[in-house]
C-alpha cells in the first residue's frame, strides 16, 4: 500500500480522499492556498504545505509548488481529486517523471480521451455506441462540410475537440448557418482551449444524460458499476444525480456496461472513470469519458457498497481489482443534491461566514462537506460547499429521505440552493423519472418569465 499521499485539491473531495487514506493507513499531506488554512481536511491532515495565494493559478494549479510539497514531505503519490489538474495529461506526466505516482490514468490515456475526436475514434473501435457524426475533425472545405451535415441530418452540433463544461459548442438547425457556425466555434475553441479543431455530430433534441462508472487496474481487469442519471442540469452543470437511472433495464445496463469495460481494457485504462452518454429512445450515444473520480461518485457507492476512492488508491499502489464483475450487485436507490453557496433565485455566488450549521442525519442520509459553523466560504473557488446523499430501498424512499434531509439542514449566514432542490423534488415530472437535460433550464426560464 502507498505510504504517504499528497491531496492536490480542496473542499469536500479533499476531505473524502483524506478519510479514505486514513482507513487504509496512508499518511496524508494537504496542500492549500492561503485562503484555505481553515479547511477541514487541512486541519485533519498529517502534514500541511501552503502552496500559494488564493487564486487557483497561484496555488492549486501551481504544478512546481505541488511537486515540491510532495518532495519535501517524502510523499510517494499525488491524488488530484476532480477539477483543477485531475484531467491534465501534462500534470500526470510531470508527476510520474518526477518519481511520484499519479493516482489516475496514465498521461497518454488522459490525452487520448481528452481529445473528443480521438476519444470517439477509440470508442467506435471498441464497440461503444457513438452519436452519428463527422468521424473526425472538420477541414475548411465548405462543400464537404455541407455534405457531412446533410448526411447526418439537421439539427447538428459543432463541437470543439478539446472542449468541455459547455464551452465550444454550437447548434445548427439549417444549412444557411452552417459555415458561420463552424468558423465561430473554431475561433472560440482556439481561444478557450488552445486547439481550434472542431467536429460535427447529430444534435439530439431531448436526451437524458446517463453515465456508466468503471474501475480498471491497468492489468487487464475492468468492471462497470452500473449507471447514473445526471440529466438535471443548469448551464451544463449537474444539479441532482441518482443511481440507478430510472427506466434502464438490467439487460440494457449489462449490455452498455460490458462495452465500457471492454473499452477500458482496450485503452489500458487505470483507475476510476466515467463514460458519459446521451440517452434517447432506448439508445446510448457516447459523448466523452471523464478520466477521474466524479462529484457524483457517491450515489454509485451507495447502491454498490464499493468505496471508489479506496479502489483508486489500491490500483495506484499496483494492486489488482479486488472485485469481479460477478460480485458487483446493485441494490436500492440513491440521490445526490449538490449544495451550493449561491442565491437560489439569481444563482449569484454567496461567499461569507457560516454563522450556524447543522448537518442532516438519520438512516440512509450521508453528508459530504468541508464546512462547519464559523467557516468562511471564500469567493475564489467553485460555489459547491457540500453534497447531500440519501439512500432507500427504492426511488420513492430515497426522494422522501432527501426531502426530509434538505429541510433538516441549517446553513445560516450565507444563501444556498436548498430551496431549488426542494422545488425539484416536488416536481411531478422529476418524481415520475426520466427528465431530459433541457428540463431544468426550461423550468427555470419559465419561472423567471412569470415574475416579470
Amino acid at each position: 500500500m502507498l505510504d504517504k499521499v499528497v491531496i492536490a485539491n480542496r473542499g469536500e473531495i479533499a476531505l473524502r480522499i483524506l478519510r479514505a487514506c486514513k482507513e487504509l493507513g496512508i499518511k496524508t499531506v494537504a496542500v492549500h492556498s492561503t485562503a484555505d488554512r481553515e479547511l477541514k481536511h487541512v486541519l485533519l491532515a498529517d502534514e500541511t504545505v501552503c502552496i500559494g495565494k488564493p487564486a487557483a493559478t497561484d496555488s492549486y494549479l501551481n504544478v512546481p509548488a505541488i511537486l515540491s510539497a510532495a518532495e519535501i514531505t517524502g510523499a510517494v503519490a499525488i491524488h488530484p481529486g476532480y477539477g483543477f489538474l485531475a484531467e491534465n495529461a501534462d500534470f500526470a506526466e510531470q508527476v510520474e517523471h518526477s518519481g511520484f505516482i499519479f493516482i489516475g490514468p496514465k498521461a497518454d490515456t488522459i490525452r487520448l480521451m481528452g481529445d473528443k475526436v480521438s476519444a470517439i475514434a477509440a470508442m467506435k473501435k471498441a464497440g461503444v455506441p457513438c452519436v452519428p457524426g463527422s468521424d473526425g475533425p472538420l477541414d475548411t472545405d465548405a462543400q464537404r462540410n455541407k455534405k457531412i451535415a446533410k448526411r447526418i441530418g439537421y439539427p447538428i452540433i459543432i463541437k470543439a475537440a478539446g472542449g468541455g463544461g459547455g464551452r465550444g459548442m454550437r447548434v445548427v438547425h439549417e444549412e444557411a448557418d452552417l459555415l458561420d457556425s463552424i468558423a465561430l466555434t473554431r475561433n472560440e475553441a482556439g481561444s478557450f482551449f488552445g486547439n481550434d479543431m472542431v467536429y460535427m455530430e447529430k444534435f439530439l433534441e431531448n436526451p437524458r444524460h446517463v453515465e456508466v462508472q468503471v474501475l480498471a487496474d491497468g492489468q487487464g481487469n475492468a468492471i462497470h458499476l452500473g449507471e447514473r442519471d445526471c440529466s438535471l442540469q443548469r448551464r451544463h452543470q449537474k444539479v441532482v444525480e441518482e443511481a440507478p437511472a430510472p427506466g434502464i433495464t438490467a439487460d440494457l445496463r449489462r449490455h452498455i456496461g460490458e462495452r465500457c469495460s471492454r473499452a477500458c481494457v482496450d485503452i489500458n485504462y487505470r483507475g476510476a472513470g466515467t463514460f458519459e452518454f446521451l440517452y434517447e429512445n432506448g439508445e446510448f450515444y457516447f459523448i466523452e469519458m471523464n478520466t477521474r473520480i466524479q462529484v457524483e461518485h457517491t450515489v454509485t457507492e451507495m447502491v454498490t457498497g464499493i468505496d471508489l476512492i479506496k479502489a483508486q488508491l489500491r490500483v495506484a499502489a499496483g494492486m489488482p481489482l479486488s472485485v469481479t464483475q460477478e460480485e458487483v450487485r446493485l441494490a436500492g436507490h440513491s440521490l445526490e443534491c449538490r449544495i451550493n453557496a449561491e442565491d437560489p433565485e439569481t444563482f449569484i455566488p454567496s461567499p461569507g461566514q457560516i454563522k450556524r450549521f447543522h448537518a442532516a442525519g438519520g438512516f440512509g442520509v450521508r453528508w459530504e462537506s468541508h464546512v462547519y459553523a464559523g467557516y468562511k466560504v471564500p469567493p475564489h473557488y467553485d460555489s459547491m460547499i457540500g453534497k447531500l446523499i440519501t439512500y432507500g430501498e427504492n426511488r420513492d424512499v430515497a426522494i422522501s429521505r432527501m426531502r426530509n434531509a434538505l429541510k433538516e439542514m441549517v446553513i445560516d449566514g450565507i444563501k444556498t440552493n436548498i430551496p431549488l432542490h426542494l422545488e425539484i423534488l416536488n416536481d411531478e415530472n422529476f418524481q415520475n423519472g426520466g427528465t431530459n437535460i433541457h428540463y431544468l433550464e426550461k423550468k427555470l426560464d419559465l419561472k423567471a418569465q412569470s415574475k416579470k
